[in-house]
């Protein structure tokens, strides 16, 4: 593990392959932290790519900046990342609010971007209702902690799996109730802020690879869908018997569609 302090915070971030690998950057969701792709970088880093993962700040050993942080400050924060580590471009990807910052990255960075991988989320801006919502959950945080996991578990992962997989759903518990409430709370309210992503979606010309699990229910198969009719150069894969993580649920099915589109769709074209 590294660590370096950009932009008045303290990223914790992992560098895992080859250094003259095709840069792979994986931003994890809330409220977890980098080790929720191991199964990714392991596959990546056999194939041969190089695989970045941090921690954003708030979250991991990252460092918090309470309040309110907005997922264009953690786009800001890879960016300056890849540029502490040299790396122009990369291909950019995330689950849940890791994949709306990664669309947040792309309509900041675009130049940036060799491709994008979108993981379990949703395009459009924040309802009235879920920037209540959220804020009132982010209140509920600082006062009560990261208790609420167990509240959640069986919408983070579908609910089949929690007991099918009791070694998983205990390691997605741990990384929740491991996070800094400040750091959780302060990205809770900034993301009841963010854009519309369906305005420069379309504008997207890079390779794009959207993935859900067939039995997510807070971001259901429909919004993979949704982003799939906007971008012009987009593949979906839904990853059966998986909810809101797939890449961890069934990590096997979600590297085969990963890797599949990286070797066809990005590497074969770089």
């Amino acid at each position: 593990m590294n660590a370096i302090t950009l932009r008045g915070a303290t990223i914790h971030y992992d560098d895992f392959g080859p250094a003259t690998g095709l840069p792979v950057l994986l931003i994890h969701g809330h409220p977890f932290n980098r080790t929720l792709w191991a199964p990714q970088a392991r596959a990546l880093t056999e194939a041969g790519y190089r695989v970045i993962t941090p921690d954003l700040r708030g979250y991991g050993r990252s460092s918090v900046t309470p309040g309110q942080v907005f997922l264009s400050d953690f786009a800001d924060d890879l960016a300056a990342l890849l540029d502490h580590l040299g790396i122009e471009r990369a291909v950019v990807g995330g689950v849940s609010m890791g994949g709306q910052i990664t669309m947040e990255f792309h309509r900041r960075h675009p130049q940036r971007v060799h491709a994008l991988v979108l993981s379990d989320t949703s395009a459009p801006a924040e309802t009235d209702e879920g920037k209540e919502f959220r804020n009132r959950l982010a209140e509920r945080l600082l006062t009560e902690g990261m208790g609420y996991a167990g509240e959640v578990i069986d919408k983070m992962l579908a609910a089949y799996n929690v007991d099918a997989m009791p070694d998983v759903a205990e390691r997605v518990l741990s990384m929740m109730c491991a996070t800094d409430p400040r750091g959780a709370a302060a990205a809770l309210r900034g993301r009841a802020e963010r854009p519309d992503y369906r305005d420069t979606l379309p504008a997207v010309r890079e390779p794009v690879l959207i993935l859900v699990g067939a039995d997510d229910v807070y971001t259901p198969v429909a919004d993979a869908e949704a982003i799939h009719r906007l971008v012009p150069q987009a593949a979906l894969a839904v990853i059966e018997k998986a909810g809101h993580l797939p890449g961890t649920e069934q990590p096997e099915r979600f590297n085969t569609a990963l890797l599949d589109f990286l070797s066809t769709q990005v590497t074969a074209h770089a």
